[in-house]
């Protein structure tokens, strides 16, 4: 069987965001084994699976991903949306539009440490949507 969910987070700044009990309180009956694939609507934020319990682990993914895709590089020509929005897409392609979790005993099987993040590439994303497909 497969269920799917909208799912429309809150707006955010910029930042790697933990998201763990918006997906969880978005989905109403969990079952008790299968998968949760979760796939981001947009091209310019990601979503991905790290390090949750030491918040510094997002500032220092801030400030990897912004070395290695810094606003204001000569040449680029997808402006118009302003300069942090090119190096977003850049960005969301490295890291990527879906993740896929496994469920057990009814919850979501991720590591003691493991967290959902929400990458926010943008200075002014907006509200992010999600489509979560369950299959049980």
């Amino acid at each position: 069987m497969v269920k799917n969910y909208k799912i429309e987070l809150k707006e955010r700044p910029r930042g790697y965001h933990i998201i763990d009990s918006e997906v969880k309180q978005s989905i109403p009956n969990w079952p008790n084994s299968g998968l949760l694939t979760l796939f981001i609507q947009h091209t310019s934020a990601a979503i991905c699976i790290n390090e949750n319990a030491d918040p510094t682990v997002r500032e220092d993914f801030e400030l990897i991903f912004n070395g290695l895709v810094p606003e204001h590089i000569p040449g680029i020509k997808h402006i118009e949306e302003g300069p942090d929005d090119m190096p977003a897409h850049i960005k969301a392609a490295m890291i990527g539009s879906s993740i896929q979790i496994p469920i057990v005993d009814g919850a979501l099987a991720m590591g003691t440490w493991q967290g959902i993040y929400l990458c926010e590439f943008r200075n002014n994303g907006g509200r992010r949507r999600l489509i979560a497909n369950i299959i049980s």
